[in-house]
Parts: C-alpha cells; sequence; structure tokens
C-alpha cells in the first residue's frame, strides 16, 4: 500500500509538471489574457479525464473484461447522432449550434436518456443482463454510426466541415459556463460513485463471491452504469468523444498499481489521464503546430494500444 501511494505522489507531481509547462510556457501576448484561457482548458482536461477514468475502471469491474470500455454502449455514436440531425435539419446557423448552452443541454440529454432507456430494457429481458447488454449495446451503436454516416453524405460540404469540428475532441472551444455545469454534474456523480468503491473492490471477485459476501450485485451494475453513462455523457458533450482513451489509462492504471482497491486504481488512471491529456495538448500546440488534434494522437495510439490487449489476451488464452 505504502508503495501504491508514493506511486501516486509521483504521478501527481508529474501532473502538475504538464499542468504548469502547458500554463507558462511560451506565452505570447497578453498574460492576463492568456493564462486563463489555458487555464480552464486545463480544468476542462482534467474533469473529462477523471470521469473517463472512473467510467472506464468500474465499467470493466462489473464486466470483467479490461478491454471493454462504456463506448462500447454506442453513447459516443449517439453523440454523433444528435449533432449529425441538428445539423442535417436545422443547419450550422441555427440557434441549437450557435447557443453552446444549448447544443451542450441537448446532447448530454439525449445520451443519458438512450442510456437510461437501454439498460432499463435489457434488464428486464435476460437473468444474466450485463452480457446481453454488451452485445445490444454493440449492435445499436453500429446501427447508430451506419446512420449518421449515411446522413453525413446528404449534408451540404460547408456544413459536414463545420460539423466535423463536434464530432472530434477539443479543448479551445470550452466556455467557462459549461464547464463550471459539467464540473458540477460530475462532481455530484464522484461523490456518489465514492460510496460504491468498497462494494466495487468485492465485485471484483465475480457475481457468486460478490452475493455471497452480502453485495447487492444486480443493484450494484445498474448503479455503476448510470454513472458511467452521465460521466461519459458529459465528458463527450463538453469536449467531444475520445474513443480508446479510457482503455488506455484504464490499463496503463492496473499495470502500474498492483491491487485490487478502486481508489487507488481510479485515482491513478485520473492522474495518467491528466498527464496524457495536458501533456498531449502540449505537444499539440508546440510541437505539431496545431498540425494535427489530441484526439487524432490518442485515437492511433489507443488503437494500436488495443490491438496489443487483445494478442495479449489470445496468447494467455491459448
Amino acid at each position: 500500500m505504502r508503495s501504491n501511494i508514493v506511486k501516486l505522489i509521483v504521478l501527481a507531481i508529474i501532473g502538475i509538471i504538464c499542468i504548469l509547462l502547458y500554463g507558462f510556457y511560451d506565452i505570447k501576448g497578453g498574460f492576463d489574457y492568456a493564462f486563463p484561457r489555458r487555464m480552464m482548458r486545463v480544468g476542462a482536461m482534467v474533469v473529462t479525464g477523471f470521469a473517463i477514468a472512473y467510467s472506464t475502471v468500474v465499467f470493466q469491474t462489473i464486466t470483467h473484461n479490461r478491454i471493454l470500455t462504456p463506448s462500447i454502449m454506442g453513447i459516443d455514436s449517439m453523440y454523433e447522432v444528435v449533432q449529425t440531425l441538428i445539423f442535417f435539419f436545422a443547419g450550422s446557423s441555427s440557434i441549437w449550434v450557435v447557443n453552446q448552452y444549448l447544443n451542450f443541454t441537448t446532447a448530454l440529454a439525449a445520451m443519458i436518456l438512450f442510456a437510461l432507456l437501454l439498460y432499463r430494457t435489457i434488464f428486464r429481458a435476460d437473468k444474466y443482463p450485463i452480457y446481453l447488454l454488451l452485445l445490444m449495446g454493440m449492435i445499436i451503436g453500429t446501427f447508430l454510426g451506419s446512420s449518421v454516416s449515411f446522413l453525413q453524405v446528404l449534408i451540404d460540404p460547408v456544413e459536414y466541415l463545420s460539423l466535423q469540428n463536434l464530432l472530434f475532441a477539443s479543448f479551445t472551444r470550452i466556455k467557462v459556463e459549461l464547464l463550471f455545469i459539467a464540473s458540477i454534474i460530475l462532481l455530484i456523480s464522484f461523490i456518489l460513485g465514492y460510496k460504491l468503491l468498497h462494494q466495487l473492490d468485492v465485485a471484483s471477485l465475480g457475481r457468486e463471491n460478490a452475493i455471497n459476501l452480502g453485495v447487492n450485485y444486480d443493484r450494484l451494475v445498474m448503479q455503476v452504469l448510470v454513472l458511467s453513462s452521465v460521466l461519459i455523457a458529459t465528458s463527450t458533450a463538453l469536449v467531444g468523444p475520445i474513443t480508446f482513451f479510457g482503455l488506455i489509462v484504464a490499463n496503463l492504471s492496473y499495470h502500474f498499481f498492483a491491487t485490487y482497491r478502486h481508489s487507488v486504481l481510479i485515482l491513478g488512471a485520473g492522474l495518467f489521464s491528466v498527464i496524457a491529456l495536458v501533456g498531449g495538448q502540449f505537444l499539440v500546440e508546440h510541437v505539431f503546430e496545431f498540425n494535427t488534434t489530441l484526439s487524432v494522437i490518442i485515437n492511433f495510439v489507443g488503437g494500436i494500444y488495443f490491438i496489443y490487449l487483445l494478442l495479449k489476451e489470445s496468447r494467455a488464452a491459448g
């Protein structure tokens, strides 16, 4: 336990260094103008990073699979559907796009409603619903992705370029008010989720063992799925979808911290998230000079890491 505390402190120091480097390096123009905006981006990265870290770790605990993420449920696809429908029927100049608060609220409500309807429907349909839930999530996510692609072909090319800006994660278009709203939602979710950590430690032993030790397993799974949906939906509505990010930071935390305690794993994954997001954004702005985006880098690295994990799992099974 002491070694894990030391590792957490080291990660925290690295994260602080990344934040200071991003906040103060090469500030051009007025400091009073540039520094607060950089710190606002850092705040969005911290909020997004911890939201994705928590939701991914707990989701993998209840599915007992370290290569699955909440994105498999189709929540990211639902975000793309909402944005595409808005551009298709209303256009980029409509209030649904121009007003960021309205756009944020609409996307957030649609994703959470979609997840809740999916959970409530599937949970009544099977004795062991989690596997059916995963399968239905993959099918619906694929269907939504195909529908989005069809609608995007019909959209005016100029409108499509504007739409593409929303379909990739960005930390440069965040407003303080949006960040404040998202932070409140995530803070409430974290407080509720903190009460579940000890039950999740037991749930990692498996369904039967958890039930024998007094955990209401089905209720815990439902609570975790709802919390994961709220966290992923909020972070996606705030900055856009980041497909493989949760997979990377969660597995880094598993390998770096040899423990079953979710308090350590989630905090470690959150710190890895901050380091990756802030450090990655620093590279995008000062090394690549905005010639690429952070989401492209994350998805590229995450895709390679995902293939590595699949090969590793297949060798272990063989």
